[in-house]
């Protein structure tokens, strides 16, 4: 039943009812039946109104007098009885309605009923997240910032408890439901207009993909960010149409075969996700022999990485039963010794004095730490590698002198946003790998003439976001310096570099200044806030774009030159 709250309540309030029309009934009857006497001595039966009307404030208040006319003995004695039955049927309805509203059940089916009011009255956009936990935390205080709202589904109470302290502005409303359930999903509002994504990061996969199968088949249009940890999981969502695909083990091992071979477009990289600067030290991976602890996803994943790359690689894996290689040839199989890798004697017979670094990657923090401190004594300059799964545990990890820390949940976070409030950076980051390691370095030192932290930000031609480039368009080509021009004088260019350029789903990396703009060009620009308050003023206000444009100052009489075409003189003069 769609109202499952109001359900129970007829359920379980139908017993009390029947037992106060019952007694109400039998006390009505019995003054029809009693004859009364008036005040001229004359025998008279109430009517069905006085009767019921003497009854009704009786039960509920023990009366306000005998009416129409004093009482006689047997109508008092009736009506005693009445008192006792009626007040036991109001009582016996009462306390089962208190009954009812401690029900845990009815407070469920109360506080479903209650999100699915509030989810039907958002009308803003928002995003469906499944599960919450430190990582999906995250991306709400993101979605936050861009103003974008939150709607969680969360089965485990406790959890739900801490997003409700969390006290998150605007609030989020939150569902305890399984993630997977199709009734709960359509509570969220997944068909809604303004739903914009859905978010299933969960551990398991197989729990991943069912979600991914039910959202297809409730909104055949919605748009799913779900993880992946393996390959064969990644093209099973590839085939549902899942749009994002998170596997951060994947990313991680991508960023490692960076560090080893291109590693200034790691850096321009992981400042993208916001996972550091673009003048943070280069992150360069020694060739030699690695010691790897974890034959887990991320294990599988780093040792197809360093496999390509011809390194000699040892594992050490405390679990027998990771040790499958399903579809593997015997010669692929790695070296992998059972054991704990802070054993001291495992890692002398997987050759540490021999390595030059160690990658920590089991899911156990603790067991981290300890791999690397005891690697370190064995062999003092070899390279520690760590992978750290909670967030809460980044300032042990920083101040443990680890070479190099990867932190999937951060990857997950970045990607996330990025592929949801923010695509284009997303693209840019797949197409990078166009630009040759010394066309990036050059790409890097630019960016940081613009100052250490340029923003990223990005326009498409259209009407809503530039609405005088599209009215002129047609007429004139524009050139793409037009929008680097400075509004202080147009004679300067402002500090913007256009990083990427969409256009008819063509990417374009470094696109020229001198290239023509066309309508519903999308572009991805990094400046910094000067230079992208005066792109957004010459793609939308008439003055400053007439004054980017002819170099004339702004006036209220060249309005009405408006519509006149720009001739090309001017355009080439621009």
């Amino acid at each position: 039943m769609k109202h499952s709250s109001l359900w129970l309540i007829l359920q379980r309030m139908r017993t009390p009812f029947l037992v106060i029309i019952f007694t109400y009934t039998l006390s009505i009857i019995g003054l029809l039946l009693i004859d009364g006497v008036d005040n001229e001595g004359n025998v008279y039966h109430l009517t069905i109104f006085d009767a019921f009307y003497f009854i009704s404030y009786t039960a509920t208040t023990i009366g306000f007098g005998e009416t129409p006319f004093v009482f006689t003995y047997p109508q008092r004695i009736w009506v005693s009885m009445s008192i006792f039955f009626t007040v036991t049927g109001w009582f016996y309805s009462v306390g089962t309605l208190i009954a009812l509203l401690q029900n845990k059940l009815f407070l469920e089916e109360f506080e479903k009923a209650k999100f699915t009011r509030k989810v039907a009255y958002l009308k803003e956009k928002y995003i469906i997240i499944l599960g919450y936990n430190s990582i999906t935390s995250e991306i709400i205080k993101k979605a936050n910032e861009y103003g974008l709202r939150s709607v969680v589904i969360e089965k485990e109470e406790q959890k739900r408890d801490h997003l409700l302290l969390e006290n998150f502005t605007p609030p989020v409303f939150c569902l305890n439901a399984d993630a997977y359930n199709p009734e709960a999903l359509e509570r969220a509002g997944i068909k809604s207009p303004y739903c914009r994504a859905i978010v299933s990061l969960f551990e398991n996969d197989a729990l991943n993909l069912r979600i991914a199968l039910t959202s297809k088949v409730l909104n055949p249009t919605i748009f799913m960010a779900i993880k992946s940890t393996t390959k064969n999981q990644t093209e099973n969502l590839m085939d549902v149409g899942v749009q994002i695909i998170e596997n951060p083990f994947e990313i991680i091992a991508e960023h490692i075969n960076m560090a080893i071979n291109t590693p200034h477009r790691l850096r321009l990289v992981r400042w993208i996700y916001g996972l550091g600067t673009l003048f943070d030290p280069l992150l360069s991976l020694p060739h030699g022999k690695y010691i790897v602890c974890g034959y887990g996803r991320m294990g599988k994943s780093i040792y197809e990485v360093l496999k390509q790359n011809n390194f000699e690689i040892a594992f050490a894996e405390i679990d027998p039963q990771k040790m499958s290689y399903p579809n593997a040839a015997i010669h692929d199989h790695p070296k992998i010794l059972i054991g704990d890798g802070d054993d001291k004697e495992i890692l002398k017979q997987l050759g540490i004095d021999s390595c030059v670094a160690i990658i920590a990657g089991t899911d156990d923090d603790t067991n981290n730490l300890s791999i690397l401190a005891t690697a370190k004594k064995l062999n003092p300059h070899i390279i520690t590698i760590a992978r750290e799964n909670e967030l809460e545990d980044f300032s042990i990890f920083e101040s443990s002198n680890i070479d190099t820390i990867f932190i999937p949940a951060k990857v997950l976070i970045n990607k996330t946003v990025n592929a949801i409030l923010n695509p284009t950076l997303d693209l840019f980051i797949k197409h990078v790998h166009r630009l040759a390691e010394d066309e990036v370095m050059s790409l890097t030192k630019k960016l940081l003439e613009i100052n250490l932290h340029p923003l990223l930000f990005t326009l498409k031609i259209d009407e809503a976001q530039a609405p005088m480039l599209v009215q002129n368009i047609q007429t004139v080509p524009f050139k793409l310096s037009l929008l680097k021009r400075s509004l202080k004088d147009r004679n300067f260019n402002n500090n913007l570099i256009p990083l990427m350029r969409v256009r008819h789903k063509e990417i374009e990396i470094l696109p020229d200044w001198e290239s023509s703009l066309e309508r519903n060009d999308l572009f991805l620009f990094a400046g910094d806030a000067n230079a992208q308050d005066h792109l957004e003023y010459i793609a939308n206000n008439f003055y400053e774009f007439h004054y980017a444009y002819y170099g004339e100052e702004k006036s209220f009489l060249n309005k009405l030159w408006r519509k006149k075409p720009i001739s090309a003189k001017n355009l080439s003069n621009g």
